[in-house]
């Protein structure tokens, strides 16, 4: 089993954009910003694979692991510290709708964490748990209206093979992600806790009509935060796949917990479940996320729609900073 805060790649001085250090994420975490990557389905519809299956990128695992190396490569080569694993929608039962049993869904679950090393060699490699509602594929990850029905210890239950799959792996850290109710957040981190097992913990949030971080299920997210104080397994919480103009507040939000935050944004676009496409205007940018550096955030990068050259952009920027420059380099 890993230990808190995972850690087994190459050594090189903390703080170091570049090459990744041979010591656990949350020492890196204690020396500055870690820049996280964007999101593995962006890239990969980019490099032009139809995702519209229910599978969504998880598909991929199965039909074409070198398209899955190539997306993880194309954010390491743009300056990404962490690679997510493409395991976000993977589970039993998904997979058992399209035909592969559970035996398949170990063996896809663990190749994700292979690709990734694969595919970034350099890189801290995040096991991507996501929530019940992504298997369910209708959009529930933004809505969390499964979470009274199923209660914190079905949802343990649930997320307990997976995240032992990706810890068996390799991976150095789970990212418990998306998660989009007070329940489901408590599930995961009292299954790390008892597991053992190095996570961060990233809601789904937005701002209420009085400014609060609520998850979208509605409850205060910094009452859910606060559920990560003292649990050492847990190395981060934050935000994810959440509009970047709530970020900020996000980020006070989760100070709560005493742990580094994550934030890593979609870009401001928003995913229509029922007609499968994205609508707004993104508004992501470096300088942005500089602010949320600035706030405290110590892991930060993209989620949906957030592509390498958005993180070329953040990772340059951060780069710029600690040398003494002024602004963000141009992306590459």
């Amino acid at each position: 089993m890993l230990g808190a805060g995972g850690g087994h790649r190459r050594p090189s001085a903390p703080g170091t954009i570049g090459a990744m250090p041979d010591f656990p994420l949350a020492t890196a975490l204690a020396a500055g910003p870690v820049v996280l990557d964007g999101g593995p389905a962006t890239q990969l519809e980019a490099q032009g694979h139809d995702l519209s299956s229910a599978l969504w990128s998880a598909r991929l695992l199965h039909d074409d692991p070198d398209a899955v190396v190539a997306a993880h490569a194309a954010f390491a080569a743009a300056g990404a510290q962490v690679a997510t694993t493409a395991s976000y929608q993977v589970s039993v039962e998904g997979l058992a709708a399209a035909g592969l049993d559970a035996a398949e869904a170990r063996r896809l679950v663990v190749r994700s964490v292979h690709l990734a090393e694969h595919g970034a060699p350099e890189a801290w490699v995040a096991g991507s748990v996501g929530p019940y509602g992504a298997a369910l594929a209708d959009g529930s990850e933004y809505t969390g209206d499964y979470a009274d029905e199923l209660g914190v210890e079905r949802l343990r239950q649930w997320h307990r093979p997976r995240m032992q799959w990706l810890a068996e792996a390799g991976a150095d850290v789970l990212a418990c992600e998306t998660v989009p109710a007070a329940a489901e957040a408590e599930a995961l981190v009292e299954e790390a806790d008892m597991l053992g097992l190095p996570v961060w913990l990233s809601l789904t949030t937005v701002l209420d009509g009085d400014g609060v971080v609520r998850t979208r299920r509605g409850e205060p997210a910094a009452e859910v935060f606060a559920m990560a104080r003292g649990v050492e397994a847990v190395v981060a919480v934050g935000v994810n796949c959440t509009d970047p103009g709530g970020v900020l507040a996000a980020v006070t939000a989760a100070s709560v917990a005493g742990k580094p935050v994550v934030v890593y944004p979609n870009s401001g676009e928003r995913w229509d479940a029922a007609g499968r496409r994205w609508t707004g205007t993104p508004g992501l940018s470096a300088d942005t996320a500089l602010s949320w550096v600035d706030a405290g955030a110590r892991l930060v990068g993209g989620c949906c729609r957030v592509g390498p050259a958005s993180v070329a952009d953040l990772a340059g920027a951060l780069s710029d900073r600690r040398d003494g420059g002024t602004g963000p380099a141009p992306s590459s």
